[in-house]
């Protein structure tokens, strides 16, 4: 058979089976690297997890300590490849449903075994509408009857997963989702221990009572300080996981990661503040790491707003911002300019610009002013600007605000928080105009749709454009990649031009490493690693 003339399913199980022979050339110990006799890890996650519930996480920062508590039938390496998890094997057997093997040896950390029912159960907890995830219906879409359930119109028990045996989990689709080996990698489709649950509630995620089947066990939370983890003897495969114990540092002001990164109080640094990359780079040429993400920073509009509820004052917003400045002046770290939704290495789906995105800016300016005149905007009124504690996002807001000012005369009111309260605010329209970002748990458009999607639990921006929406549809129910790309890339262009949000970079994490540390890649587009794959060099 050629390869033009196979067939989508018959392409699907290709890919699939290459995917899975990719999994077993994960990465190992280069041959004679000799390891530190102490193998504990300090790492700054960047701020408090919102929870370490599995089932209530939606950050990146809670996601990230959850990839080590937690395993799902499926993982992703420090490479970004797909590699098994609690399912040692699976196979496609027609284009809607899969079904999983669980290895016999998989176990929690109370060393009981991890069965087909704990995934059943811990699936139907984070889509139940009784549990009002903040993130169900962005994962629930892909899951046969998903956003039925999470919208309350069918039961649970409908959801398109069920235990065959207590070792095979059969899970369909709701349409085809070639990439689900990705979407079920994700900490919140990992499985949940109910017995834990039932008997401890809410409390079930502290230390001493939590449950998990990863890597590492919970030992130690102190709110908005760190998370401390240690090694779980149960794992299936504790014999191939080095670090005995990793420390999350919750620090959200990056001048302070930098300072206890100096200090040697900690190993891996969030990121780095706007405008201090060149010089760090060439003080620490050998730890510094700079790859790109998969990933978007914007700023959310509160399309609400009496005030942001006209097309017309997003627009104008969005025109003036020079994208050439910020990245080049202000953050000044490789972070390219963004003119849309889709970044640069998204699959099924191609980058488009706004027309206007090549103007010269005394046009754009004459634009703005025109759109805002024609609103009713005048210049001196206000705008309220919310972003979380960090010197990085103040400095971009700083920027954006002087570019509003100088250019539109408007006013900008700051308003500095926690992070896990920016969420919050988000998620409850209790803003006007919001810092925002967005990285890719796995590779494919629909998880950036997903921000500006009609009802859409990631769009924060309340927006919805029902013609976008059926091309949505369309391009998912397509089993040609060429076709699916071109709806996709068509819905998102139709979408944007509603002026939802204000695109304005593609994220890369400028970070500093320390040496002895193995196991990062920069070309992880998703920045997602597991502390299993990192090990301390004998330094």
């Amino acid at each position: 058979m050629s390869k033009r003339s196979k067939s989508p399913l018959a392409r699907a199980l290709v890919l699939l089976a290459l995917t899975t022979a990719g999994a077993l050339q994960a990465a190992t110990i280069p041959p004679g690297t000799q390891l530190s006799p102490r193998q504990e890890m300090v790492r700054n996650n960047g701020a408090e997890p919102e929870s370490l519930d599995p089932a209530y996480i939606e950050t990146v920062n809670a996601g990230e300590i959850d990839r080590d508590l937690f395993e799902g039938l499926t993982s992703t390496d420090h490479h970004d490849n797909v590699v098994p998890g609690v399912a040692e094997s699976w196979k496609q057997t027609d284009a809607t449903t899969w079904v999983f093997k669980l290895r016999k040896n998989a176990v929690w950390s109370n060393g009981q075994p991890v069965t087909a029912d704990d995934f059943v159960y811990a699936w139907r907890r984070f889509l139940d509408p009784k549990t009002a995830a903040k993130i169900a219906a962005t994962y629930g879409v892909y899951l046969l009857n998903g956003l039925e359930v999470v919208n309350g119109r069918k039961p649970v028990t409908e959801l398109g997963v069920r235990a065959i045996d207590k070792q095979t989990l059969e899970v369909k689709t709701a349409g085809p989702v070639p990439y689900l080996l990705r979407v079920v990698s994700v900490a919140q489709y990992a499985p949940q221990p109910k017995a834990t649950i039932d008997k401890f509630g809410r409390d079930w995620t502290k230390p001493g009572n939590m449950v998990g089947n990863g890597a590492y066990v919970l030992k130690d939370w102190q709110v908005n300080s760190k998370v401390v983890i240690e090694k779980s003897p149960t794992y299936w495969d504790a014999a191939n996981v080095q670090l005995t114990r990793v420390t999350y540092l919750c620090v959200e002001d990056n001048n302070a990661d930098l300072k206890l990164y100096q200090s040697g109080e900690n190993d891996f640094m969030q990121q780095l503040a706007p405008g201090v990359f060149t010089a760090l780079k060439a003080q620490y040429p050998a730890e510094m790491h700079n790859g790109p993400l998969l990933g978007i920073r914007y700023y959310s509009l509160n399309n609400a707003d009496p005030l942001l509820k006209d097309i017309r004052v997003r627009k104008a917003l969005s025109m003036v911002i020079d994208r050439d400045i910020l990245a080049g002046k202000v953050t000044a770290d490789g972070q390219p300019p963004l003119y849309g939704l889709a970044v640069k290495g998204l699959a099924s789906i191609s980058q488009t610009r706004y027309d206007w995105a090549d103007w010269p800016m005394d046009r754009k300016i004459a634009e703005a002013k025109k759109l805002l005149a024609e609103a009713g905007v005048k210049p001196g009124t206000h705008l309220k600007f919310t972003y979380n504690n960090s010197d990085y996002h103040k400095k971009v807001a700083i920027f954006t605000a002087s570019e509003w000012k100088t250019k539109l005369g408007l006013e900008t009111d700051m308003d500095s928080l926690e992070f896990k309260v920016l969420v919050r605010k988000r998620h409850d329209g209790d803003y006007q105009i919001a810092r925002n970002g967005w990285v890719a748990t796995f590779n494919d458009a629909t998880i950036f749709l997903a921000l500006v999607q009609c009802g859409s639990d990631a769009n924060d921006n309340r927006t919805c454009n029902k013609k976008a929406e059926e091309l949505i549809e369309q391009g998912n129910a397509s089993t040609d990649p060429a076709r699916r790309e071109a709806l996709l890339t068509q819905a998102a262009k139709l979408a944007m031009d509603d002026y939802p949000l204000i695109p304005l970079l593609q994220y890369s994490v400028p970070r500093l490493i320390k040496p002895w540390i193995g196991g990062y890649d920069d070309a992880n587009g998703t920045d997602r690693y597991r502390s299993k794959d990192f090990y301390i060099l004998k330094h």
